[in-house]
């Protein structure tokens, strides 16, 4: 393919490449310029400025197509009076031609059939009139229209040449409004994420009081009125502190992953054993009352995390082992080991197990097992324990055999730094 030569190295020079091939060194100026923005008017009028500037022309515009496919609307325009050709309509005239046949058209001022357009391009001086559509993916988007007060000498390849930089044109104006139409779009759902986000807050904030308020009226009603209550009055009341309690919980994990989800994690350095004795301190006393053991790792290493966050989601293991477990269930196990790029840790119980239906979905948020059936819960906890593991850079997932005891595991990156104060 190289001939005589083993290799060819040369290095590139704007310069150099302007006087082997004009052409190629304007399609390049106006790639490199197209690139340069994606707001569409600036495109439009710098794209219009330069073609205007590399042809040697004295006056253009540039029409895009209205949604009614119709219309043309004017987008930019440089060098000549534009009243009364602020739209087009697509089946009349020199430029709808050019975009109903996806051709380029030149000609003669003079031989324009608007007779009060010759008459005004006339008096501006200009003789010859252009019209390039502007085609992307094989769609007319639009056209280019540009005038000269000379003659101009036009052979296939010059015509080539307006040919393809009216395409450049209309790619990079068709992606300049898809990135506008993205970033309207994302704006939308960054003001529609505020607003959830903001009902979620007071959600969680403004009715745990309203439920601790439920709560505490109805165990006072209880012990102050217990001689006026029957027994039915005396169940109600137990009922309303029940689900007044429920609904505290749920508060309070909606609000948990709430601040899992929006918190920035805070990485420093955590010793495992100071964690899980954290957690056998918190649940000791119900360990203690349905005699199950509690087992910490046999190691203690240190681990660059978020202490609180992995706190909560050992909270939540632990916390959902002794609730869905089962009665028979006596062995609680907090184990570490680690490979290559991770530090793995589990929570693990010799309980009743969980069915494979229930592993596939467990982690999302309001999933609730069927053995969770009758039990107090939110549905979040799981869902915490994914976020904690996700904010980490890790995962989280279950190992379990119904029957045969649960193993949860999450994954934390060995290299993680600590966050700078």
């Amino acid at each position: 393919m190289l001939k005589d030569k083993k290799y060819i190295s040369i290095p590139f020079d704007d310069k150099k490449l302007m006087e082997r091939n004009v052409a190629l060194f304007i399609l390049r100026k106006m790639s490199n310029f197209l690139a340069s923005s994606m707001d569409r008017q600036a495109l439009l009028n710098g794209a219009l400025a330069r073609v205007l500037e590399d042809f040697d022309l004295e006056a253009g515009r540039i029409y895009l197509m209205e949604a009614d496919e119709r219309h043309l609307f004017l987008a930019a325009h440089s060098g000549i009076e534009i009243s009364g050709l602020e739209r087009i309509n697509l089946n009349e005239g020199f430029s709808g031609k050019a975009a109903r046949t996806k051709s380029f058209i030149a000609q003669y001022v003079t031989e324009l059939e608007d007779q009060n357009r010759v008459a005004l391009l006339k008096s501006k001086g200009l003789k010859i009139v252009i019209c390039v559509p502007l085609i992307s993916m094989d769609k007319v988007g639009g056209v280019m229209n540009l005038a000269s007060s000379r003659s101009i000498e036009l052979d296939q390849d010059k015509i080539d040449l307006y040919t393809q930089v009216g395409n450049q044109i209309a790619v990079a104006a068709d992606n300049a409004r898809l990135y506008n139409d993205l970033q309207e779009k994302l704006q939308h759902l960054d003001e529609k994420k505020k607003m959830i986000k903001f009902f979620a807050y007071s959600i969680t904030h403004d009715l745990k009081s309203p439920a601790i308020g439920i709560h505490g009226f109805s165990r006072r009603l209880k012990e102050k009125c217990s001689e006026d209550l029957n027994e039915k009055g005396k169940r109600y009341c137990d009922e309303i502190m029940r689900l007044a309690e429920h609904m505290v919980i749920l508060l309070e994990e909606m609000n948990s992953y709430i601040a899992t989800k929006e918190v920035q994690p805070h990485f420093e350095g955590v010793r495992l054993k100071g964690m899980t004795s954290t957690i056998n301190s918190e649940f000791a006393s119900r360990l203690k009352s349905r005699g199950i053991k509690f087992r910490e790792p046999d190691f203690d290493p240190e681990i660059i995390a978020d202490k609180e966050a992995l706190i909560r989601a050992f909270r939540n293991l632990v916390d959902n082992a002794l609730k869905y477990g089962g009665d028979n269930m006596r062995k609680i196990r907090l184990g570490y080991a680690r490979d290559e790029a991770f530090h793995i840790l589990s929570v693990s119980d010799d309980g009743i197990g969980i069915s494979t239906e229930d592993k596939e979905k467990m982690f999302e948020a309001f999933q609730r097992s069927h053995t969770s059936q009758g039990t107090m819960g939110s549905g979040l906890g799981l869902a915490i324990v994914k976020e904690v593991a996700k904010k980490h850079g890790g995962r989280a997932w279950v190992e379990s055999n119904s029957g045969k005891g649960s193993a949860f595991f999450i994954t934390i990156p060995r290299n993680l730094k600590c966050t700078r104060v």
